[in-house]
């Protein structure tokens, strides 16, 4: 219940923004000289733009050109870990294949060489999942280090946007955040992806080749 709580208040301070947003406009059309407005029809009235908007999220993410760099970095980290983690594991069945084949042929000289070469096998076996551990743990850190990034990258350059936009809020539409429902005109993504990509540049070639082979 704790971790809700920041999304319950930024919610009661978007709604509160926005009323106050739109008692001024009521309030500037009186003193106008113009008839005000019910607030449930200020609410309902289409032409009407409130100073609030929403990124979906996984849309910037597929195409924000950086966040397809670092996934495709993520990728290649991930195929060379799996490769490694495949050839010692391949290197482990040989062996162990070698020693049942001897042991069926008595081909051992001593059964203390057979003994050795048992517990030789088990010792690969012990490095190979320490291997697996290690490897598995610098690819989560690497993962976490990478969304950080992404998310410093995203913030900075979302407040870069807003200078000549002048949004008052802009949400996300992740599960976490207080947006569950909105009028499509108050959705910025294309717009905030085409800055995004206009300050980061394109893509790279890699991350192109892989996104062509989907």
């Amino acid at each position: 219940m704790k971790n809700s709580t920041p999304y319950i208040v930024s919610g009661v301070l978007a709604l509160a923004l926005i009323i106050l947003y739109i008692l001024h406009f009521t309030s500037n059309s009186s003193a106008n000289g113009t008839s005000g407005k019910d607030l449930s029809v200020l609410l309902n009235d289409s032409s009407i733009t409130l100073p609030v908007a929403f990124v979906n999220v996984d849309s910037l993410l597929i195409n924000y050109n950086f966040a397809k760099d670092l996934n495709e970095s993520l990728l290649r980290k991930e195929e060379s870990t799996r490769a490694t983690l495949n050839q010692r594991e391949n290197q482990i069945n040989s062996a162990a294949q070698e020693f049942e084949r001897k042991l069926r042929n008595n081909a051992f000289l001593s059964q203390e060489r057979a003994q050795q070469e048992q517990e030789r096998i088990v010792q690969m076996n012990q490095e190979y999942q320490q291997l697996a551990e290690r490897l598995t743990q610098e690819f989560m850190l690497e993962q976490e280090k990478m969304n950080l990034q992404m998310e410093d990258t995203i913030k900075s350059r979302i407040i870069e946007y807003n200078l000549n936009k002048n949004y008052e809020i802009i949400f996300s539409n992740r599960t976490t955040s207080t947006v569950l429902y909105a009028d499509k005109k108050y959705d910025i993504t294309d717009d905030v992806v085409a800055f995004l990509n206009s300050k980061y540049g394109p893509v790279t070639a890699a991350a192109a080749t892989a996104e062509e082979k989907k």
